[in-house]
């Protein structure tokens, strides 16, 4: 069963913008434009109707992003995700959304990959805390895997424990990457991004975490031409 377009409503005071942000979300895999508001008022009220994630430009004709903001999250854990996208760029009005615990803040003007990569770092983050409530069974190469290294936990989890992981990286799709690697043959970072479908760069991000604490073990594959690929593999033990 394919995973569900994530609904985006679309805020900015400006036309232009609005058309242009729109079609960026519309080029996204996995998301889908679902309205587009040019005031603080018409925001709120669409987001009430069931959108994922609201785009949400600071300077508003009638009420300020701050107080979007404020408001949106009178709807608990019904309401949706907030990504800003602004010119605003003052300590107040930053703090002040960085307060209200939004998913980024994206400073205008922005070119499309800026915004595509956003858009891609947040479908992951909110696959992960939506498999963070859920088990799913293991394969069975996955549980050799296991079998082979002692565990998730064993790489996962140091001595200070999960809240160690650095900002940015969730433990849920950390241990997807862990449970995509093998112990023995190493595998690119292609190879890895696709067995976890998520994008290179998400992958690269806990590639080097896990490196750093020693977990995996990083070579190189030399070819007859051209720079060598690097590969990963599970420390042993």
């Amino acid at each position: 069963m394919s995973e569900r377009a994530i609904r985006v409503l679309v805020v900015d005071d400006d036309q232009g913008a609005r058309a242009l942000h729109c079609r960026f979300v519309d080029a996204v895999f996995g998301f889908t434009v679902a309205g587009a508001a040019g005031t603080g008022r018409d925001a709120l009220s669409q987001s009430a109707s069931g959108v994922d994630l609201v785009l949400l430009d600071m300077r508003l004709p009638d009420i300020s992003g701050v107080e979007v903001l404020h408001r949106l999250r009178t709807f608990g854990d019904a309401g949706p995700d907030v990504l800003v996208i602004s010119s605003s760029q003052d300590q107040t009005t930053v703090r002040q959304a960085l307060a209200a615990r939004v998913v980024g803040y994206l400073v205008k003007p922005f070119t499309e990959a800026a915004l595509r990569e956003r858009l891609e770092r947040y479908r992951e983050e909110r696959r992960a805390r939506t498999d963070a409530g859920r088990e799913r069974p293991l394969a069975q190469s996955e549980i050799d895997r296991l079998l082979a290294t002692g565990g998730i936990r064993t790489v996962s989890s140091s001595s200070s424990g999960p809240r160690s992981l650095p900002k940015g990286l969730a433990l849920p799709t950390l241990e997807r990457v862990v449970t995509s690697l093998d112990p023995a043959t190493g595998r690119s970072i292609v190879e890895v991004a696709e067995a976890c479908e998520m994008s290179r760069a998400t992958v690269h991000r806990y590639l080097t975490h896990l490196a750093d604490t020693g977990a995996i073990v990083v070579s190189h594959r030399y070819g007859k031409r051209g720079r060598p690929e690097v590969l990963y593999r599970l420390a042993p033990g």
